[in-house]
């Protein structure tokens, strides 16, 4: 409490200074935003020093080739979305502004503003799905800011026009009246405030007023999504949200720092300096995520940990992008912006094995930070009115051997019908059946639940927590319980107590890819030479099958998986399921 009222007052304290004319401050040359001119001369030491850096800018120079003769963006909306186009500005946009700052090469301006002028020329950037807008604002105000200089009169007007008409002004109803993501605690509100507020930092010299009126609210709604990093970092989208909400705070924050001097205390906000811990522990040794919600389940390159890394001196977050980075095949300008050569390893850090993020009920358990054989066993809790959530309350993954063993198929295409709205629970992979939980009756958990944890333990010789999941079933149970443990970092044990008050099929299940051999109440996971032994040992009369998950179109077929199930010897009023899992 006292943290967060500390926190608070920082945040207030800041803001107040700016609540009056948030540009008091501004930076009145170009460039400000996120990359000072002030900044080249350190990356392109780190290119001639670092080997990692001089990976990253290689990899930017071939990207940046290719797309010599690459289409520019057009104006396509694929189902409610223009988003692939805009995103796919951006990161041109980045990639080639940053090359030409750096060395100077004209084709690199030359095709920037090419792709510009094809956006520019669009007839909106899709307001009524805000994203799209808000990220194609960013793009224009990166490419502006940073090419300001080289820029002629009549290219910023039309550049900095394209800004004001189809971004500012798009997202200005929605400040006054207060609607959509303005008012919202995930990652809309990031997003649509990151975009805005680094397009009004971008013009603010020459449209003033708007810049004023657009950053003023943006300042005002952002503390709204930051809050649901509290207490300890965790995010309730899921990792892959994590991703796209984090790095667009990072980049407001980044832009404010360097425009106005000061991120007005929004980086203090309650629970945002852990946030790179989630991403740490909710990354496991077979280079896949605990991918709860939509989210699919690579781990991927975040290049938001080198700034975190930064701001809250935390060599871990830079070793962790260092070991992404290193891992992947891609690159981001803002790998060399925000490029950190120093990192700590966890195992030096200390760190513990074991975290449990109360936030979003969501605990991961290991056997080692640094084999890449161990255990990696994570489960949640949380909320299933979560944005993105699916109806998996109690669901969890399992990774040994350097192999995913119990997976999260992920989210489904999201141009299905209804994919948001009335049908959502009608796609397999949004529900119960298809997550590593009970499934009572055949029905879906009740999609306004909630699960807490009722115990943790975390011990050398036993890593256990145990949530609550009755909620999940009103009217059928009285009590359901789960309990996941790491038994002397050798063996995952699941246990559920099932009580109701009348007979109820209970069926536990896990998603698996692996070849399935069964054997009654034993059954041996096969991945090419590696396996996994899973064993019932509680009731007597469990058996193990094999439930299909294949699905028809249009949903992904889920082509490989499979449902690893114990069934019952019939329906029960009162019983435990105890599975042990072992390589």
């Amino acid at each position: 409490m006292i943290l967060f009222l500390s926190s608070f007052l920082i945040f207030v304290s800041g803001f107040a200074q700016t609540e009056e004319d948030p540009l008091k401050t501004l930076r009145k040359e170009h460039p400000r935003l996120i990359l000072l001119d002030s900044d080249l001369a350190r990356i392109r030491d780190a290119i001639r020093s670092e080997p990692l850096a001089r990976t990253a800018y290689e990899r930017l120079k071939a990207d940046a080739d290719k797309l010599e003769t690459a289409e520019t963006v057009k104006y396509e909306i694929i189902g409610p979305r223009l988003l692939t186009q805009s995103r796919r500005c951006l990161d041109r946009v980045y990639t080639l502004a940053l090359l030409y700052r750096l060395d100077g090469e004209r084709r690199y301006f030359d095709r920037t503003l090419r792709e510009l002028h094809a956006a520019a020329t669009f007839p909106d950037w899709n307001p009524s799905h805000f994203l799209d807008t808000a990220e194609m604002t960013h793009a224009f105000a990166i490419a502006y800011d940073w090419l300001y200089s080289a820029l002629s009169a009549e290219q910023r007007t039309w550049i900095r026009r394209a800004i004001v008409e189809k971004g500012l002004d798009q997202a200005m109803p929605l400040y006054e009246r207060q609607r959509g993501w303005v008012l919202a605690r995930h990652n809309w509100n990031q997003v649509c405030n990151g975009g805005i507020g680094i397009g009004a930092l971008a013009i603010a010299d020459d449209e003033p007023d708007k810049a004023r009126a657009s950053l003023r609210y943006a300042l005002k709604s952002l503390p709204l999504a930051l809050s649901s990093y509290a207490p300890d970092g965790g995010w309730n989208e899921g990792p892959g949200y994590w991703h796209y909400a984090t790095r667009y705070t990072v980049y407001f924050l980044a832009a404010l720092e360097t425009a106005l001097g000061s991120d007005l205390g929004l980086s203090e906000m309650p629970g945002f300096h852990r946030a790179g811990h989630f991403r740490v522990y909710f990354s496991g040794p077979s280079a896949k995520t605990f991918n709860y919600a939509d989210a699919g389940d690579a781990v991927g390159s975040a290049s938001e940990m080198f700034w975190l890394a930064r701001r809250f001196s935390q060599p871990v977050y830079a070793q962790h992008q260092q070991d992404c980075l290193r891992a992947s095949k891609h690159a981001e300008a803002l790998d060399l912006v925000w490029f950190q050569p120093r990192g700590t390893s966890v195992e030096k850090a200390h760190w513990p094995l074991d975290a449990m993020f109360e936030g979003v009920q969501t605990a991961f358990l290991r056997s080692s930070w640094n084999d890449p054989d161990g255990i990696f066993l994570a489960v949640k809790g949380g909320d299933n009115k979560a944005n993105h959530s699916h109806l998996d309350l109690g669901s969890f993954v399992l990774d040994a051997s350097g192999t995913r063993w119990a997976m999260d198929l992920g989210p489904d295409d999201y141009n299905l019908p209804q994919y948001f709205g009335a049908k959502r629970w009608t796609y397999y992979r949004l529900r119960t059946e298809s997550h590593n939980t009970v499934l009572i009756d055949g029905e879906n958990q009740d999609s306004k639940a909630a699960a807490r944890v009722l115990e943790q333990r975390f011990e050398p010789q036993l890593a256990r927590v145990r949530f609550d999941l009755a909620a999940a079933y009103p009217g059928k149970v009285s009590r359901l319980e789960r309990a996941v443990s790491l038994v002397d970092r050798r063996e995952a044990v699941i246990e559920d107590v099932v009580e109701a008050r009348q007979p109820v099929e209970a069926l536990w299940g896990m998603i698996t890819d692996a070849e399935v051999r069964l054997n009654g109440a034993k059954a041996e996971l096969r991945k090419g030479s590696r396996t996994l032994g899973v064993e019932i040992r509680s009731p007597r009369g469990a058996v193990f099958e094999v439930v299909s998950a294949a699905q028809p179109p249009p949903q992904r077929d889920n082509e490989g998986a499979r449902k690893l199930v114990v069934r019952l010897p019939g329906k029960v009023t009162s019983s435990k399921i105890v599975v042990a899992m072992r390589r």
